[in-house]
């Protein structure tokens, strides 16, 4: 099998379309983590990813025949743009099935470069299966993401140009995992030459289906995933890239939305460019590595896979980043309600900053406020500023990775409500219009709605905190709702933010 894959790495046809992309050093990445770094900027190829590569190395081998039908693929974004370009390039027709959900500036590009837009269902899943049909039913040839030996071959040409532009010898390329595609080719090449460099990959931890797949040594369908990391948001690794993962892929690790989001700041602060989240991934889990590892001296390459960033995303990317490099903390901490409190407070705080800090009247006894603190940049600062806070008698409870709390309660502290028989929910509803209607419709009259809290975050779903009153012996049917409803759901009632602030 290897040597398969070299050869057809070799022999793969990508620079009608493709740049070689520069390897760039990371000055103060490399600083930072004690470690040479350098980043391959797969953002800078026309059309910001390195998706191109596979998909033309597919197309362009078609014959004669299978090019005058056309090719078909589903996508919401870079590989959509790949095939694409490489149909416009060749004279191709290129037809691309994409969600509702898929946000108008993806949508415009697929048009801009000649493909046919389709838009169906309100997910990848949905968008593939309709696809598929499509491609039956007028002949027309499917270009997969990944799971496709010539498109992982066009993938593998990025560690070639790695390999050839590198003045120094790698310790480890780390590299984003979504369906397996990229790593496939990178590994599968990078080991056939230097069997000792080690290839890690990356996932989301709300995204890891390759992570789950190789801990199960099968391949795992996820039932449910992420939605921050669109790039790699994969219910289930490929058949092909699996077994090559499995036998050259050395580990994957799993990073949290805001050490994406640092991971951002940390290529901006070094390029001036902008991410978009899955192209984050591999210096996101590379400063994982070397905390973990604490290694030094040692030389790493970072894939930066895709600059396609949504802007409304920006705010949202801003506000987690310092959460992801630990350099800032949120607790609720309960004060007694008297003058001086809030002073007394800041004294136990000491010198380190507040940046936020949300307070409202609630009883006479008590006061429960959200604040956020300036850290150090390290685990251990957050534990010792608990630990003061307790030393001095503040009940604290750390909202630093409440999700809940991050996404919508920082922005309701104001005051509490008394709601009988309320239950609290936080859904995926996905952001096209019609969306909100639908939910109501699917409720009907049956439940009151009592509280109600949704911010755009510039991704294909929003995220929409719910506070609705149902009686005990009503449970079974709401659950009923929610199974009907269609959108991701998650039970808050239990959280103690809600509990805190809320209730």
């Amino acid at each position: 099998m290897q040597n398969k894959y070299v050869k057809k790495i070799l022999q793969a046809r990508v620079y009608d379309v493709a740049e070689e992309t520069p390897l760039d050093d990371a000055p103060r990445l490399s600083q930072r983590l004690a470690n040479s770094v350098a980043l391959k900027r797969e953002d800078l190829q026309p059309v910001f990813s390195f998706k191109l590569r596979g998909a033309y190395n597919k197309i362009v081998g078609l014959s004669e025949e299978e090019r005058s039908r056309g090719v078909i693929c589903a996508s919401a974004g870079n590989h959509a743009q790949g095939v694409a370009l490489a149909g416009q390039k060749l004279g191709i027709p290129a037809t691309i099935v994409m969600p509702k959900t898929t946000p108008d500036i993806k949508v415009n590009a697929v048009k801009r470069l000649g493909g046919e837009a389709i838009l169906h269902g309100s997910n990848y899943d949905a968008a593939y299966e309709f696809a598929m049909k499509l491609a039956e039913e007028r002949s027309l040839t499917f270009v997969h993401p990944y799971d496709d030996p010539d498109v992982i071959a066009g993938q593998g040409t990025v560690a070639m140009e790695i390999m050839q532009q590198s003045q120094k010898d790698l310790n480890a390329i780390f590299v984003p995992v979504g369906g397996g595609g990229l790593i496939s080719g990178i590994a599968v090449y990078i080991k056939y030459l230097y069997p000792d460099m080690k290839i890690i990959g990356v996932e989301p931890d709300d995204a890891a289906c390759m992570y789950e797949a190789l801990k199960a040594d099968k391949r795992v369908l996820l039932d449910t995933v992420g939605i921050f990391a669109d790039g790699v948001a994969v219910r289930i690794a490929g058949e092909e890239t699996f077994k090559i993962c499995r036998e050259f892929v050395d580990e994957v690790l799993l990073v949290s939305t805001d050490e994406l989001c640092a991971a951002i700041k940390d290529i901006f602060d070094d390029t001036r460019s902008i991410m978009e989240p899955a192209g984050a991934l591999a210096v996101a889990g590379m400063k994982k590595y070397v905390e973990r590892e604490a290694t030094s001296g040692e030389n790493y390459v970072a894939i930066c896979s895709g600059a396609n960033m949504n802007f409304d995303r920006l705010r949202h990317v801003a506000e987690r980043a310092q959460l992801g490099e630990h350099r800032e903390a949120l607790f609720a901490v309960t004060i007694p309600e008297r003058p001086g409190s809030f002073r007394r407070f800041c004294n136990a705080i000491g010198n380190r900053g507040i940046t936020e800090f949300n307070y409202r009247y609630a009883d006479t006894d008590n006061a429960h406020i959200f604040v956020g603190v300036q850290l150090s940049g390290s685990l251990d600062a957050r534990d010792e500023l608990m630990e003061k806070l307790q030393s001095e008698e503040y009940p604290v409870v750390d909202m630093t990775d409440n999700e809940m709390a991050k996404l919508h309660i920082r922005y309701m502290v104001g005051g509490r409500a008394t709601a009988d028989h309320e239950v609290l929910y936080r859904f995926e509803f996905p952001e096209r219009p019609g969306a909100l209607l639908n939910f109501l419709t699917h409720m009907g009259e049956n439940w009151n709605i009592s509280m109600f809290h949704y911010r755009n975050h510039g991704a294909d779903f929003g995220r929409v905190l719910v506070g609705i009153q149902v009686p005990t012996d009503e449970m079974d049917n709401f659950q009923g709702f929610l199974d009907k409803l269609g959108y991701g759901y998650e039970d808050e009632s239990a959280n103690p933010a809600y509990g805190l602030f809320l209730k």
